[in-house]
């Protein structure tokens, strides 16, 4: 299906402040963009860059005062994320090597401190995907979702002792919990068709069966078009913006993601 997906975002700052965006996804082959706009206003010139995470970053100086983003994309994505229950576990000298900063402990998700829950929340299952799941269910069932009240990040340990968070922080929970089971496991950020209220959004993916698949503890099952913008270890490495000295006003942010009936050409 094809979707368009937009993003405002609204500053104001006192003094000319750098700034490190992610806001531009890239075609893949769970996603083919057709079409994209990206506008800055006031125009300022702009560098752009591919980090580690293969992320596609855009630096630039923002003006004193009212600065704007205008971000839109069309996009032709999958209904719904592919599930593999049962797809084996990879033994960690058997993979690849791309995917071995994933195991690590990180900023956020303190996977050395979740070994012993980690396996006791995913006995009696299958290693691999099935243990995913059962950390899934484990989230949904412990932590109450409560979008839109999370606006200081938050560790996986941390949301795990307060009982709630936002989409953010269950995924670095979920993350935490396979690479404490040696899965690896990274955060998207993104767009979601079906969530509401829009906003950008965060899952998280793991890595059996030889390849990415993707879990959300916000959600109870994987439908709705995703847009993946940005995959990292965590929160840390996916904001879609970063400003550097003196603090910026966020005035506005408006995300938008709808169906659209596309004549661009597909992906052979």
């Amino acid at each position: 299906m094809w979707l368009n997906a937009s993003c405002l975002l609204e500053f104001h700052s006192s003094v000319p402040t750098p700034f490190l965006l992610m806001l531009r996804p890239r075609s893949g082959w769970h996603q083919w963009i057709a079409r994209e706009e990206y506008i800055l206003s006031p125009s300022v010139p702009a560098v752009e860059f591919t980090d580690s995470f293969g992320n596609l970053c855009q630096r630039l100086v923002a003006p004193a005062g009212h600065f704007s983003v205008s971000t839109s994309v069309d996009i032709e994505t999958a209904e719904a994320s592919d599930s593999a229950p049962g797809a084996p576990f990879i033994e960690v000298q058997h993979l690849p090597d791309e995917v071995l900063p994933f195991l690590y402990p990180s900023r956020y998700c303190e996977s050395d401190r979740f070994t012993e829950m980690a396996a006791s929340v995913s006995t009696a299952r299958a290693a691999g995907y099935d243990q995913c799941h059962a950390i899934v269910d484990y989230i949904r069932d412990s932590i109450r979702y409560t979008p839109g009240l999370g606006q200081q990040i938050i560790s996986a340990s941390e949301v795990n002792q307060l009982g709630h968070g936002v989409c953010r922080d269950m995924a670095h929970l979920g993350i935490a919990c396979c690479r404490a089971l040696s899965i690896p496991a990274r955060m998207v950020v993104g767009y979601l068709e079906t969530l509401e209220p829009m906003d950008l959004h965060a899952w998280f993916e793991a890595y059996v069966g030889n390849r990415w698949y993707t879990f959300d503890p916000t959600r109870s099952d994987l439908n709705g078009g995703r847009i993946a913008i940005a995959f990292g270890r965590d929160a840390a490495d996916v904001a879609i913006y970063t400003q550097f000295g003196n603090p910026v006003e966020l005035l506005n942010m408006n995300v938008q993601v709808q169906r659209i009936r596309c004549s661009h050409a597909t992906m052979p």
